[in-house]
């Protein structure tokens, strides 16, 4: 298993790459936030994540995030659970009271769900999921069904609509993303302009992960879900 100093080093090199290629495109490192996915990890690597200083991680199974989280809280640490797996509605009422945000939201049985279970005070966060690729196995509406998917989100009062959110499809080469996180910065914009909102809201763009997530900060991501750059490739299921 990674050890903690092994995990540290990595942060340190994965926030200098995040930070130079804000250099290159002109960005305040500040504006990019970074989640630790640790699916298929035990609540030792969050905890020595936690304790190197992350305080962001991204998990894919409800079940998985449940116990994790539970067992992360009992040894005192308090970090950010982030959703950013395929989310069923009947699952949603485990997710709501331990998650900031979902950013796998894509469909509107799933935005009803979330909205009805989303409690009073704090809004949940949730990022639109955009299947860019058209890939039948993945996930996401079409970019031509996001702006009513995104204006129903907007009718909810217990959801905040930060953003939207890709994953392209898999390829070696990084800069093979390029066009996907360029269509989802300009579908950002446009929706933006044709919903009228107003600041905070639809602002983010949640994109890019390990092989590719300088690639997608040069192209304007506000958060980067980044796994193997940190842990080491997956154990487990993949």
């Amino acid at each position: 298993m990674i050890g903690a100093e092994e995990i540290r080093a990595n942060l340190e090199r994965v926030w200098e790459r995040i930070a130079a290629a804000c250099a290159r495109a002109g960005r305040d490192p500040r504006e990019v936030g970074l989640i630790g996915v640790t699916k298929t990890w035990g609540s030792e690597v969050v905890l020595a994540a936690w304790e190197a200083g992350l305080r962001d991680f991204g998990e894919n199974y409800v079940q998985e995030l449940v116990h994790k989280a539970r067992e992360v809280a009992e040894a005192g640490a308090t970090p950010r659970w982030h959703f950013i797996g395929g989310l069923q509605t009947n699952k949603v009422k485990a997710v709501v009271g331990l998650v900031h945000s979902v950013h796998s939201v894509d469909r509107e049985s799933l935005v009803r769900e979330l909205g009805r279970r989303a409690g009073a005070g704090r809004a949940l966060e949730v990022f639109v999921e955009v299947n860019t690729g058209g890939e039948r196995q993945k996930s996401g509406v079409a970019p031509g069904e996001a702006r009513a998917l995104c204006a129903r989100v907007l009718e909810e009062p217990g959801l905040r609509l930060v953003g939207l959110m890709c994953v392209p499809p898999f390829l070696q080469d990084p800069e093979a993303s390029r066009p996907h996180f360029r269509e989802l910065r300009g579908l950002r914009e446009r929706l933006r302009r044709d919903l009228g909102v107003g600041e905070g809201v639809l602002s983010g763009l949640s994109m890019g992960m390990s092989h590719d997530f300088e690639v997608a900060i040069e192209e304007g991501a506000t958060v980067v879900r980044v796994g193997t750059a940190l842990f080491g490739e997956r154990k487990g299921r993949a």
